[in-house]
């Protein structure tokens, strides 16, 4: 028989879906163009594709470490085995479909072991129209109860390089195999349901059939020649009652024809046998096919067993109402997808019809791997499709900063290529993340209000992929920036706050400025000098520990109305109230300009009387330049560049301080000694800022000033010496 392609069916498969892949998304090697004819366009001038070789030592050395592993099963008396009864007729493809059916078989996947889910993916639609009409049909309905279990049995041969994938769902007449098996494109499980909506069955049966049935292309099952040599396909229809067991068998090696003749001892259900290439033999190992289902087909509905072991035995809770779903059963899930060992630390379970009907299952874990030095984690929720998994550890799903979350989202209607590899739309998929990530995002603040000390445990743990996303996600940032928590200097130590607690304690005079200072620890934000004049009118400032802080609230630039203002480049003023001793306004203006013009000429571009300081004498003023935090990440991106170009910095002095009131009459005393002073001055409000990339050229001058105060000691004492002698 003929394989037959209809116009119509191939020209809804989407031509850009094979067209993308023909042009080199999956094979770069392979070149096909589009020809149209007077019915259909074909693909033409398609290079045959060549699998990759697998070395054969490895071949041999994986063979030889898993051969105890795939011993043959103990015999299972399975009854008399299939018989083919005659010649079958043999027919040749067309040109054109023969070159869709390479394309469809050997192109279109990504990955090979995608044929393992697509085989039993189609099982699994034989046994849901078997159940569906089992339970609809009335009087006639016996016929298709059946007796034995409705399960789907997979076993394998690696002496043979045999594998063989059995249902006992509704099986195939002789016609249905012509249609399904012989024609490309033509989805068996999409006609079934057309005729079931058609037939106006019970809603609920309907629906309920419609969540469960997985095909829809009518190509998956051509997947398994990118593997096989050859593939048998016996099947006898539910109705059949032949007491031979007489059936069918459907024999093809993908090369060009299929044979079909009448076969003896067929159980009712479909029995598809893959004799594997040799350099595909792989295929035929009990712990790479375990491996395969447990990854790919772990929520089918009915038992995938593999030697008589059933594989599928979680529960797809997202598909279960919040209410009966255990915390057992939520922790063996997030165990299963998320490969962990602990049990959640947050779930949340969340269903939406827009954009489109979805319905996921998410759990944020205790820790994350990030914090070992093991680099970017990758993304940890996977796209499902009426349970069977369709891209695992999809990025798209959730912003990338959300790489921590651990989830499930499946949608029956979620629009995929051919290969069921991935999703087709993506606009859609960008809506479709917004909404994932906001309700994740309002959780998390909901958590933050209801359990705070939980809620605390979690921002120690993963707060550095909120600020990640504060910087990253514009779309959210409002959202993100409520999650945050820091210490303050209106907190005790260890107690932290939110934005907007702060906001509500925010006095009137503070002009809507939320100030924040980034620092390395407490101890020293409550020395900083930034902080004095912040404490003398009793202002809260925010303190962050993380140079990544910095980042977030520039990046930010206000938050609910209130701009976020470093300490540094506070305005605040103490009161103008002059202080004893204090330089008047010409001898600050006058040492300012000397130090500006002299010691610190390379250093500063301007030094100016401050009006914020109590008890240090100097300070960096941060307004309109480049902050310490910030700093350093420019070095990391051009490292050393930043350090040999620092920009001039403006500096504030102490009018009132003892040094620098001994620094102005010093000056016209010891001007040598006054330079080295004012040049340790600046390095010191350095420090004070952070800015100070490398304080190892300071030492010379530390010396020179410890010699000189040591000098200045020892000269009055050598004095009563002299009068004793």
């Amino acid at each position: 028989h003929e394989m037959a392609t209809t116009a119509s069916r191939v020209f809804a498969l989407g031509r850009g879906s094979i067209l993308g892949l023909a042009r080199g998304a999956a094979r770069p090697a392979r070149a096909h163009a589009w020809r149209v004819a007077p019915a259909a366009r074909f693909l033409s001038d398609g290079a045959k594709p060549e699998a990759p070789d697998i070395a054969k030592l490895v071949q041999e050395m994986m063979e030889k470490a898993k051969r105890a592993a795939d011993a043959a099963p103990e015999p299972v008396d399975e009854g008399p085995a299939e018989t083919v009864e005659g010649a079958g007729e043999k027919h040749r493809f067309e040109a054109e479909t023969k070159q869709l059916l390479e394309i469809v078989a050997k192109s279109l996947y990504t990955d090979k072991e995608v044929f393992v889910r697509e085989l039993i993916s189609n099982a699994s639609d034989a046994l849901e129209k078997r159940r569906h009409l089992a339970l609809t049909l009335g009087d006639a309905a016996s016929a298709y109860a059946g007796e034995g279990e409705l399960e789907i049995k997979v076993s394998c041969d690696s002496a043979k390089r045999l594998l063989v994938v059995q249902d006992s769902g509704l099986g195939m007449k002789r016609e249905e195999l012509v249609d399904n098996l012989g024609c490309i494109a033509r989805s068996g499980s999409k006609a079934f349901m057309e005729q079931v909506k058609g037939a106006g069955a019970d809603a609920g049966e309907t629906a309920a059939a419609a969540s469960n049935i997985i095909g829809r292309f009518g190509v998956g099952f051509y997947s398994v020649f990118m593997v096989a040599d050859s593939v048998r396909v016996f099947s006898r229809h539910v109705e059949s009652t032949d007491p031979e067991g007489m059936g069918y068998c459907w024999t093809s090696t993908g090369d060009g024809s299929y044979e079909l003749a009448k076969a003896n001892n067929v159980k009712v259900g479909t029995k598809i046998e893959i004799t594997l290439k040799e350099k595909e033999s792989e295929f035929s190992f009990k712990y790479n096919l375990e491996r395969i289902i447990r990854k790919h087909s772990s929520f089918v509905t009915f038992p995938v067993k593999l030697d008589g072991e059933r594989l599928n035995t979680l529960e797809p809770v997202w598909m279960k109402s919040k209410s009966s779903v255990s915390a057992e059963e939520h922790e063996d899930l997030y165990r299963h997808i998320g490969s962990a060992y602990d049990t959640p630390r947050y779930t949340l379970q969340f269903e939406t019809d827009a954009p489109i009907a979805i319905k996921s299952v998410f759990y944020v874990p205790q820790s994350h791997k990030e914090k070992m030095g093991m680099g970017q984690q990758e993304p940890c929720v996977s796209l499902y499709s009426r349970k069977v998994l369709i891209t695992p550890k999809c990025a798209e799903i959730l912003p990338g900063w959300m790489r921590f979350v651990v989830g499930v989202v499946d949608s029956e209607d979620v629009p995929l290529n051919i290969s069921r590899e991935t999703m087709q739309d993506s606009a859609l998929l960008r809506r479709l993340n917004t909404v994932l990530s906001s309700r994740l995002l309002k959780y998390l603040a909901e958590q933050g209000k209801k359990e705070p000390e939980g809620y605390l445990s979690f921002y120690k743990e993963f707060g550095k992929f909120l600020k990640e996303g504060a910087c990253t996600d514009f779309s959210h940032q409002r959202e993100i920036l409520k999650l945050l928590r820091f210490e303050s200097s209106a907190t005790k130590p260890g107690e932290m706050t939110s934005l907007d607690e702060y906001i509500s304690r925010m006095a009137p005079e503070q002009k809507d400025k939320l100030y924040f200072l980034v620092t390395s620890n407490r101890k020293a934000a409550e020395s900083s000098a930034y902080m004095e004049v912040f404490r003398a009118a009793k202002t809260e400032v925010l303190w962050c520990y993380q140079e990544i802080d910095d980042f977030v609230f520039q990046n930010a630039g206000s938050y609910e109305g209130k701009q976020l203002v470093p300490a540094g480049a506070a305005e605040l003023k103490l009161d103008g109230a002059a202080r004893e001793g204090a330089l008047t306004a010409d001898e600050t203006e006058a040492l300012g300009k000397w130090m500006a013009a002299g010691p610190l000429a390379e250093s500063v571009s301007d030094v100016v009387a401050s009006l914020r300081l109590v008890d240090s004498p100097a300070v960096i003023n941060e307004a309109g330049g480049q902050s310490a935090a910030m700093r350093r990440f420019m070095m990391m991106v051009d490292q050393g560049a930043q350090a040999a170009t620092m920009p001039k910095q403006r500096l504030e002095i102490n009018p009132a301080h003892p040094i620098i009131v001994k620094l102005a009459a010093m000056r016209a005393t010891d001007e040598p000694l006054a330079s080295l002073v004012a040049q340790q001055l600046f390095d010191n409000a350095l420090i004070g800022a952070g800015m100070l990339d490398d304080a190892r050229p300071m030492l010379g001058r530390l010396n020179d000033l410890l010699e000189r105060s040591l000098a200045a000691g020892a000269a009055p004492a050598a004095e009563p010496a002299a009068a004793t002698a």
